[in-house]
């Protein structure tokens, strides 16, 4: 028995579906129409299409849902674009040169990037989903179909690492196009956008709707554009420097943006904003800010010197010395005896774990093994990482407990097997590959069972998954690292 039932805008939009020839076209003003066509007759109840029929024992029925100018497909037809589909899939992944041990899951969260990046476009999106909430029920509920900067940035790490090069390169062809200069005004980056570079992402709550285990408000949009997030310049400068050792190469006004981009940073590094978990309350001076800022500054000058690029070194410089200076000084806490989240308070954050990931910290420094091991005490439970703990850190603004976040939680794994706590990491690792679903996916966080909770597949779970397999992996076999941003 089949059932589809196209509503338009969310089912704001009122559809109409009308029989035509042996397909059904699904119509509503001001929306673009659907035909849905198969193997099987079509009839229709209201406005939903409907299909009965029984499959003797190597029988199969085939059905097409898309737009409402779409070829006629045939039975044909469908396994011909399954085969082409196979083949394409399997030619992409075999590009791969991760040799290492977990190829499959490495693959299967490579695969899982690449069908978050935009082909037309070159973006790179969150997630792939909307409506599944991060608490049962609850109102942390968000809309991940965009492309933050951060987790972009992030990707394109991960594919330079499994040597999907151009990937990298059209997202930073894309991300041009976001930051050229318009009518002579300073350079801004936003922290999201829409695929098609759209800057105003406003949101909107559709309350006749409600998202999984009638979790609600139900968004769409995300009002996290219009925030204030500092660390966005450090994700930034970081993939424009590994794209530019490893892809192509900067070009004269690629750099011109680059410099303006640098100069705000040494203007507003010492501002507060919302840190990279986008707290909806108050902003602070966040760690995780700070030390973003002190990345954007350190690979803008590793660029230009490595390039001979033209830079007003001194400045940068001095800035970047400033920004380690108040790190040191204003994030260490000398009672707790590690790194806070933001000054004025003495919680954790799992976000701290990219301190020597970024190689701002050594890994084996003393005060950041001290960090570790209080992170280890109060965000870690069975292998699961917390980004914070709601009961010290009161500045979400929101209801509800926080899940166990997966990609912090592969941090950790790389953290231990930097710090040279091998054995420990390998132990870990594989308990988080426990948690995948039969897919080998992961959504953004994880219940106290390790349920999957909020959008999936997450982006930042899966490339924080293959920079852990990649490290962890030459760790065990005794290689040193070759890849290095």
């Amino acid at each position: 028995h089949l059932s589809c039932a196209v509503r338009h805008d969310y089912a704001r939009a009122p559809t109409e579906a009308k029989a035509e020839a042996a397909s059904v076209v699904f119509t509503a003003s001001g929306q673009p129409g659907m035909r849905l066509i198969g193997s099987q007759p079509l009839t229709l109840q209201g406005n939903t299409a409907i299909a009965t029929f029984t499959l003797a024992q190597d029988e199969g029925a085939e059905f097409v849902l898309g737009g409402q100018e779409d070829a006629r497909v045939t039975n044909d037809c469908t396994d011909l674009y399954l085969e082409r589909t196979l083949k394409f899939w399997r030619g992409w992944i075999s590009q791969s040169n991760y040799r290492g041990r977990w190829r499959e899951m490495v693959n299967r969260s490579a695969l899982a990037l690449k069908l978050l990046t935009s082909r037309k476009h070159g973006a790179i999106i969150a997630a792939a989903t909307f409506g599944l909430p991060e608490t049962p029920g609850g109102e942390r509920n968000w809309d991940y179909r965009y492309t933050w900067i951060r987790d972009a940035s992030f990707t394109v790490y991960a594919f330079m690492r499994l040597g999907f090069v151009e990937e990298a390169n059209a997202y930073m062809r894309w991300l041009r196009g976001r930051v050229s200069d318009c009518c002579g005004q300073p350079t801004k980056i936003n922290i999201l956008y829409g695929i098609d570079g759209r800057q105003e992402l406003p949101e909107t709550t559709l309350d006749h709707l409600s998202g999984h285990g009638g979790a609600q408000p139900v968004r769409v949009g995300n009002e996290a554009f219009d925030q204030i997030q500092l660390d966005i310049y450090g994700e930034l400068m970081d993939a424009v420097y590994l794209v530019n050792k490893y892809g192509e190469a900067i070009s004269h006004q690629g750099w011109k943006h680059t410099v303006e981009v640098v100069d705000q940073v040494c203007e507003i590094w010492n501002h507060k904003d919302v840190g990279i978990w986008e707290m909806r309350g108050e902003q602070h001076h966040f760690l995780h800010s700070r030390l973003m800022c002190w990345v954007a500054l350190d690979r803008a000058i590793r660029l230009a010197s490595k390039r001979s690029l033209p830079a007003p070194f001194a400045r940068w410089d001095q800035t970047r010395q400033a920004i380690y200076a108040d790190i040191w000084t204003n994030f260490w806490n000398e009672e707790r005896g590690h790194f806070v989240q933001h000054i004025g308070s003495t919680a954790l954050d799992g976000s701290m774990l990219l301190m020597p990931l970024v190689r701002f910290v050594a890994a084996t420094d003393p005060r950041w093994l001290t960090t570790l091991e209080a992170i280890q005490k109060s965000l870690v439970r069975d292998g699961m990482v917390y980004r914070y703990r709601n009961d010290d850190s009161q500045i979400d603004g929101l209801q509800g407990v926080e899940g166990a976040f997966a990609a912090c939680s592969f941090w950790y794994v790389e953290c231990l097997a930097r710090a040279g706590q091998v054995e420990k990491a390998h132990l870990e690792f594989e308990q988080l590959l426990r948690y995948a679903n039969p897919l080998g996916l992961y959504a953004e966080e994880f219940d106290s069972q390790a349920r999957h909770l909020g959008n999936t597949p997450q982006a930042l779970s899966h490339l924080a998954l293959i920079s852990a397999a990649t490290f962890l992996d030459r760790k065990l076999s005794g290689e040193k690292t070759v890849w290095q941003p």
